[in-house]
């Protein structure tokens, strides 16, 4: 019997530095909090020989040790393009590399781990077919979700076909992988619901969405002057495809309505990798800036009198409307934008859904002082009392004891 802490893989399909998209932040938070705690933390991550070597002290945060597989040789976009006809979804077709599951296969066969975590649904198509120890899978969002709502949105026919086919494809993947494990970690109570309903899986247990209430500090809104344009910013990886739907639509519907209430208002859009597309679109429109990748996105959302979360799909939950809540900038959001999150509109933040709505919101932000730091204040609040990382943290490894004890009985 192996003597002192039980010892616990983590399996991520993607290196997790930078934190530039939302999965990463809420990983990285998860395993920060879970070192030092019950388990002895492995990580096994596909990453670089040069992202080893430059992230090492970020690595050393997360883990007690670190064990990487290469990636693979990116393709060119002709041969991904057949991954269409793949019986798997377009996404879990190009995480089944060759190195990946030799890498988790090796692990598993070393019987030194009591309980392996598989982060997204997508790093189940690295599992062996058989384990001998507890499994979980962390579950970022509901994925067939995500493309059935792409489908529904879609008004291109070829576009709607494409989308319904990776519907189906993901959903029988995702509800089959699922039910393999001896947990499923859930970002809302919603998702665990969903998994339920949909795959019949009662071992889903629910984290709140956590934030990093040090790092993302409170600031109450800046007041309006001559010198202070008023400002709207919106942040997240912008090689998302809900993402880059969401500023489609807020660029074409929502924005020239704002500019006609505050025309010297502008838009920032915070986040890496904007497709030409949309910068494209941007050019036609005034007042509107695209980033790229920033090394912190505090300083934008600290100078910004609205945070706007415009998504027509998604799934899982938005951390980045905790992080805005958290830094005291007052969130404007769509009901799918906001899904999952336990705060209330007029309370915590403005929930609209159209755009004449939508645009009405940012601009009451824009011209209503007490209004703006009334919503900073309760919503920073709001994520202190209930959202600190380390509560998740907590929460996580509750559930993969309670998995360890449930394989061992």
């Amino acid at each position: 019997m192996r003597v002192g802490k039980p010892r616990l893989v983590f399996i991520s399909p993607v290196f997790l530095f930078p934190n530039d998209a939302g999965g990463k932040i809420r990983t990285t938070n998860i395993l920060r909090g879970l070192k030092g705690g019950a388990f002895d933390i492995t990580l096994l991550s596909v990453a670089t020989a040069a992202q080893e070597r430059d992230w090492a002290h970020e690595i050393g945060t997360v883990c007690d040790s670190f064990i990487a597989w290469r990636p693979a040789a990116k393709l060119p976009k002709w041969m991904r393009a057949l991954d269409l006809l793949s019986n798997l979804p377009v996404n879990i077709a190009a995480d089944r590399t060759r190195a990946g599951i030799e890498a988790v296969r090796k692990i598993a066969a070393s019987g030194n781990f009591d309980v392996m975590v598989f982060d997204f649904v997508h790093s189940a198509v690295l599992r062996p077919p058989q384990l001998d120890c507890a499994s979980v899978c962390f579950t970022h969002n509901t994925e067939a979700e995500i493309l059935q709502r792409h489908a529904q949105q879609a008004s291109n026919p070829a576009l709607r076909w494409m989308w319904s086919s990776q519907y189906a494809k993901m959903k029988r993947f995702e509800g089959a992988a699922l039910r393999r494990f001896t947990a499923v970690v859930a970002v809302s109570e919603r998702d665990a619901k969903f998994f339920a309903r949909d795959y019949g899986i009662s071992a889903a247990a629910a984290i709140p969405t956590g934030v990093d209430l040090d790092f993302f500090s409170w600031c109450e809104p800046p007041a309006m002057s001559r010198d202070i344009t008023p400002t709207v910013v919106f942040t997240g990886s912008m090689n998302w495809t809900a993402n880059i739907d969401g500023i489609q639509f807020f660029l074409k519907e929502v924005w020239p309505r704002v500019l006609a209430g505050c025309p010297e208002a502008r838009f920032q859009v915070v986040g890496r990798d904007p497709p030409a597309s949309l910068i494209s679109l941007a050019s036609t429109c005034k007042h509107v800036e695209f980033t790229g990748f920033v090394d912190d996105v505090r300083p934008y959302v600290h100078a910004a009198h609205a945070f706007v979360i415009p998504l027509l799909v998604g799934g899982g939950t938005r951390i980045k409307a905790f992080e805005a809540m958290a830094m005291g900038c007052p969130v404007v959001s769509t009901t799918i934008g906001i899904e999952g999150l336990e705060v209330a509109p007029d309370d915590h933040y403005l929930c609209q859904d159209s755009p004449a709505e939508f645009a009405s919101a940012v601009l009451s932000l824009l011209c209503d002082a007490p209004l703006r730091n009334g919503l900073s204040q309760r919503a920073r609040h709001r994520v202190e009392d209930k959202f600190g990382h380390r509560v998740a943290a907590q929460v996580f490894e509750q559930i993969c004891l309670r998995a360890l004890e449930k394989h061992r009985a």
